[in-house]
């Protein structure tokens, strides 16, 4: 049985027009199609897709003994799956396709990474594809809102393979990158719009995107999104869709305001709830190292030098950006992800860390949510997270999909009671060891120390004379441990 879960690439918006399918679908949901349509393109021939680049998944996630066939699944899009190596589906796309596929509206309930992604995906595509209606400049058939911009490309990954098999196409739209290619994306007309809130209010604000003709819309992560406070630019989004289309939303939990959407925007839905949303993975190992305040700094480059991958979480943007560029110094090759990064920056670093030229990546809790790469052997909290549900997504980059992961919570001794209620909140019982540079218990999770790597040259950039603005697409900065560039904010579109 195979499993879904690779190392995820993560690929440029793509802003170019895909062929669709000619011909009339067979209607097979319960919700009717849009019918509006204004200059309509023509039926076209479908394109070759790329294997798809599933996301993976953040709990102890076994694929099932049924088949994506056996569940209404067409059959160019199980071939699809089946190139990819995907055969055999996740226990939340056993549970939520029979439903979605025959247009109900779902409630999704279960762990980041559950496999979510392709139980939204796939009905989201084979629904549009047996839709009657036809792509239209500006006007998309479905949408797809997610929190941030790497999530957007993660999704962007999974559904473009699966729309581009049935003739379809799809596009992101996020901020912190131009809006041309995205806007010229609207006018050739496109079929599935995978965009943040900010970006896509923006466009819809500057006329180059219509939101009348969307017949399906899914909220990912909509607790995620109501943790960055963006719920207000949700409402209002969702408000410019069609009442009679189809709506799926995924979430974690329903608190913060997710609970308002569900009732204002999905009707009679059928829920799923798929392994506990906040709970502790059973392969994953967790461990509280009491540290000295004096010797923190040098247990935690301990901690990084091991051969596995690592993800070290701090509490502000920048201190993880000082801590990927100290253990670059020390010949530990790190790379810093959080909010003050450019989108170039961020997608670089996010390659360099999946793709193992560095072996550590040094983030917060926002930028890292919802980040899906495999085979991370250590999570370490160098800063206690604020409350317990953050402690779990954070842990949950590590032990993914049956494989063992180490949890490590290094804790000054100002911060013990912080630590003892931040575990029992989270329903675990670490290991409590007292800790000093060098200690056995620090080599026993990471292993021998991986070889020094000379840190390469910093190349010092010019300073720009004047006081002009930066345009939001970000260009390339000062260099950050990686070679990127930080931005210095937030876009204006405000996405993470």
């Amino acid at each position: 049985m195979t499993s879904q879960n690779s190392t995820p690439s993560t690929p440029a918006a793509d802003g170019r027009p895909r062929r669709r399918r000619g011909g009339r679908g067979r209607g097979t949901g319960a919700r009717p199609a849009g019918e509006q349509q204004h200059t309509a393109q023509a039926p076209q021939a479908a394109v070759p897709a790329p294997p798809v680049v599933p996301v993976g998944s953040d709990a102890t996630v076994l694929p099932t003994d049924t088949t994506f066939a056996a569940l209404g699944v067409p059959a160019p899009m199980v071939e699809v799956l089946s190139t990819s190596g995907i055969t055999a589906p996740f226990p939340i796309q056993v549970a939520t396709l029979p439903d979605s596929l025959g247009g109900r509206d779902v409630l999704g309930r279960g762990r980041t990474g559950s496999g979510k992604t392709l139980a939204f995906s796939i009905p989201l595509v084979a629904r549009l594809a047996a839709s009657d209606s036809r792509r239209q400049a500006r006007r998309p058939r479905a949408l797809v809102l997610v929190p941030t911009r790497e999530l957007a490309n993660q999704v962007f990954a999974v559904v473009d393979p699966l729309a581009r098999a049935l003739g379809m196409n799809a596009t992101t739209i996020f901020g912190g990158v131009g809006q041309n290619p995205q806007v010229q994306a609207l006018a050739n007309g496109v079929d599935v719009v995978i965009a943040c809130p900010g970006r896509l209010e923006d466009l819809i604000g500057q006329g180059h995107c219509d939101l009348s003709a969307v017949e399906i819309t899914i909220l990912d992560e909509a607790d995620h999104m109501a943790d960055l406070g963006f719920l207000p630019g949700v409402k209002r989004i969702m408000d410019r869709t069609p009442q009679t289309g189809q709506r799926l939303l995924f979430s974690a939990t329903l608190d913060n305001g997710v609970d308002v959407l569900v009732k204002r925007y999905l009707s009679s839905p059928v829920t799923h709830s798929v392994d506990p949303a906040v709970a502790p993975v059973s392969t994953m190992t967790h461990h509280v190292f009491q540290v000295q305040n004096g010797d923190k700094a040098e247990v935690v480059r301990q901690l990084a030098s091991g051969l596995g991958r690592s993800v070290l979480f701090t509490r502000t943007k920048h201190q993880a950006k000082k801590l990927a560029k100290q253990l670059t110094a020390a010949g530990i090759p790190a790379v810093d992800l959080h909010g003050n990064l450019s989108q170039n920056a961020r997608e670089r670093n996010l390659e360099a860390f999946s793709s193992g030229a560095s072996r550590v990546l040094c983030a917060t809790d926002i930028a890292a949510r919802g980040i899906h790469v495999d085979d991370v052997a250590l999570v370490v909290h160098v800063d206690p997270p604020a409350e317990h549900k953050a402690y779990l997504h954070r842990s949950g980059r590590t032990a993914r999909a049956g494989a063992e992961g180490a949890v490590v919570t290094v804790s000054t001794p100002d911060q013990a009671g912080e630590v003892r209620l931040l575990a029992r909140q989270a329903g675990i019982s670490p290991k409590v060891s007292v800790v000093r540079p060098g200690s056995a218990e620090i080599e026993a999770l990471t292993g021998p120390a991986a070889p020094y790597v000379e840190p390469a040259p910093v190349v010092e950039q010019p300073q720009q004379s004047g006081g002009g603005r930066r345009r939001s697409g970000g260009g390339s900065g000062r260099g950050s441990s990686a070679g990127a560039a930080a931005s210095g904010g937030r876009s204006s579109s405000g996405e993470i």
